[in-house]
């Protein structure tokens, strides 16, 4: 009976949930983009944005520095020759200021839309499809107070699945309120203006525990955590 056991442990077809430990543990050093920004990457679980999956970012103030969180990695992610999807954003894009920091404008696809509808249909596309390296999503409608929880929760699920599907990064920007709802996103940051920057709270990450800490979009190296 031994013998037959460990001749069925050395077999090559076996699979080990060590193994799966393992693997995962590659995956997860493979599938990462750095932020950065050393300070946010060290309280995140893989060290960086996840690739292939969805990351909310809730500001109850826009336009307060948003976007130049995410801009170390766009440009990484240009260089690489990957398309990053803008999809509906609010306003126009400053191209100038995206070359200034690194980021290739021949790599962004700019995506206008007719209804809300089409922001989500095109959204979950450009996630799909394994072409884009990033796909940055503004919509609204659906996940307002007015709208039922249900609806907005079914939605961010398809573009979770979208983007592991895809294998892409995918950023929705929401309103701070919606902080006090669910969301099946895998990372949640909060951002608020801080007089050192920016304050990061990181409300959820897989495998990872609340913290917040402090970036300065301007100087990396002034980033400081701050709380855990």
């Amino acid at each position: 009976m031994e013998g037959a056991l460990d001749e069925l442990l050395r077999h090559p077809a076996l699979w080990r949930a060590r193994d799966a430990v393992c693997d995962g543990d590659a995956a997860s050093q493979a599938a990462r983009i750095p932020t950065g920004f050393t300070v946010l990457d060290e309280c995140l679980p893989n060290r960086g944005w996840p690739s292939g999956a969805l990351v909310e970012i809730l500001c109850r103030e826009p336009g307060i520095g948003e976007l130049s969180l995410l801009l170390p990695a766009l440009a990484e992610l240009s260089r690489a020759q990957r398309w990053l999807a803008w999809i509906a954003p609010p306003h126009h894009i400053a191209v100038p200021a995206l070359e200034a920091r690194g980021v290739d404008p021949e790599q962004i696809l700019l995506v206008r839309c007719a209804s809300q509808g089409e922001v989500l249909w095109a959204a979950e596309q450009a996630l799909r499809s394994g072409a884009c390296g990033a796909v940055l999503l503004w919509f609204q409608a659906m996940f307002s107070n007015g709208a039922r929880r249900t609806d907005g929760f079914r939605a961010l699920r398809r573009l979770q699945l979208a983007a592991e599907a895809g294998n892409s990064l995918g950023v929705m920007f929401r309103d701070g309120a919606a902080a006090r709802g669910a969301s099946p996103a895998a990372l949640r940051l909060a951002l608020t203006p801080h007089e050192r920057g920016l304050q990061v709270d990181v409300l959820k990450s897989r495998g990872g525990s609340p913290v917040t800490v402090c970036l300065d979009p301007g100087a990396v190296a002034r980033s400081t955590r701050i709380r855990p």
